[in-house]
């Protein structure tokens, strides 16, 4: 075993090496052979932020004005009408787009607390507004109506002020409305104006003025990728950019894209899949069960539970995956109380949970045999494997019994957050095992939700 640990050594490295020379081609095929830089896998979680113009209405979702003035629905039409004069337009809203309350270093000591390692904050979303003072968004950015501030430069400074995060920005690339992106459409995407007086302007912009370590695509499924010119973007990204050894991205480059191709799998909004994927996914959702933007009108059943959140969150990790927990701020700047408690929450339970999080792999078995609110993870050294045991709901009676695990005679088995070493035994034939729960009532579990039992040395 010590021979195969020095030869995983001596080809890690030389693949490192062949890593820093390489040059990407703009295709698809050499692109998708970069590897991601490990400090992604190793993160697990990540802080979404979907802030903008939609922020003002904060009704429906941040799809506010397509579902008012393109694809109408009647809710929208009747809340505009209600609460609104009728030459009222969605410009109006930037300006009551303040952020008065917006203060960066708070955003980052929540984000820091809540356990996550990287920050992806929407730069542009689909409605076209930056929150950086563009060159390519005149008068349509937070400089120039709205807050009055470089938002993405406050928040960027503030993330990488704390050693723990690493800073990203999501940016779509289409903007329902604009009319070079509609030219372009009514021409079936022939021609490339759009692409090349806008949207690529402002990636090469956001990259090289702020230096993010996830560029995180979107608004892409219209068009196909040669139209959006992604390929030579991410082979300068790769190649050239300020963050070429660091950067991660993601599969939303064009139709057809998403789910093969690129960094990072998404395939889809809340992908899940409950199985161990072949390539590393995120699982980008939403605590607001129904919107990504801030919601007036949100009941609190529209929220996830901590019993949901950290679910997901294990059923993720088990499988491979990381996941990107979405938060909408309000207009004027604050994170509402209930994304603060569930932020701290999950931070309380990272503190004594994370051992069998950060930087784990998926092992054998994502889901145990016998138990199904049990979830898997891993971790090996040397010749040994730690296998963690994530149970989603205490046992109900004195034990806990696992049909994965293969103990061998020197396991040993922990719960995290708890002293001492427990007790156990092995079930009939080669897997499978009865773990003795230590006496206590449920007041003085090492924490609230999905506890960890940690088995070393186990054989397979």
């Amino acid at each position: 075993m010590a021979a195969e640990t020095g030869w995983g050594v001596l080809i890690l490295l030389t693949l490192t090496a062949v890593c820093q020379g390489t040059h990407y081609l703009p295709n698809w095929k050499s692109i998708d052979s970069r590897p991601l830089p490990s400090w992604y896998d190793e993160s697990k979680l990540g802080i979404f932020i979907h802030w903008g113009v939609f922020s003002v209405p904060s009704y429906s979702s941040e799809w506010f004005w397509w579902t008012w003035k393109g694809q109408s629905t009647p809710a929208v039409r009747q809340f505009m009408q209600d609460n609104y004069r009728p030459d009222f337009t969605y410009a109006d809203f930037a300006k009551e787009f303040t952020a008065e309350f917006f203060e960066a270093d708070e955003w980052a000591k929540l984000f820091d607390s809540s356990g996550a390692k990287y920050v992806v904050f929407v730069s542009k979303h689909h409605e076209g507004y930056t929150n950086w003072p563009s060159k390519y968004s005149f008068n349509w950015n937070s400089m120039d109506v709205g807050p009055n501030r470089d938002i993405v430069g406050e928040l960027a400074d503030a993330v990488k002020n704390h050693s723990s995060l690493r800073f990203g920005l999501y940016h779509s690339l289409f903007e329902w409305f604009h009319p070079l992106y509609l030219q372009d459409k009514a021409n079936n995407f022939t021609t490339q104006d759009f692409v090349f007086k806008k949207t690529m302007p402002e990636l090469y912009e956001i990259v090289n003025k702020y230096k993010p370590d996830v560029v995180w695509s979107d608004g892409d499924w219209e068009a196909p990728d040669v139209y959006w010119n992604s390929t030579v973007f991410l082979s300068w990204l790769y190649n050239d950019s300020p963050v070429k050894d660091s950067v991660v991205t993601n599969d939303r480059w064009g139709r057809g894209i998403s789910c093969h191709h690129g960094g990072f799998l998404t395939c889809s909004d809340r992908y899940n899949p409950g199985v161990k994927q072949n390539r590393k996914f995120e699982n980008a959702m939403t605590i607001d069960k129904y919107s990504w933007g801030f919601r007036r009108n949100a009941r609190l059943q529209d929220y996830l539970s901590m019993e949901d959140l950290i679910s997901t969150f294990v059923i993720t990790v088990s499988c491979g995956g990381n996941m990107l927990m979405n938060v909408g701020p309000t207009k004027y700047g604050m994170i509402a109380p209930i994304y603060q408690e569930r932020l701290t929450q999950m931070g309380q339970w990272m503190k004594v949970n994370g051992e069998a999080i950060y930087s784990s792999r998926p092992w054998t078995y994502q889901n145990d045999t016998l138990n199904s609110d049990v979830w898997y993870t891993m971790k090996q050294s040397g010749g040994s494997t730690t296998v963690y045991a994530i149970t989603l709901k205490w046992p109900s009676g004195s034990s806990l019994t696992l049909g994965a695990p293969a103990p061998g005679t020197t396991t040993v088995v922990t719960l995290l957050g708890y002293p001492g070493n427990l007790d156990y035994q092995k079930s009939g034939g080669t897997q499978g095992m009865v773990i003795t729960l230590p006496i206590m009532d449920f007041s003085r579990l090492p924490c609230q939700w999905a506890w960890t039992f940690k088995m070393t040395s186990i054989q397979n």
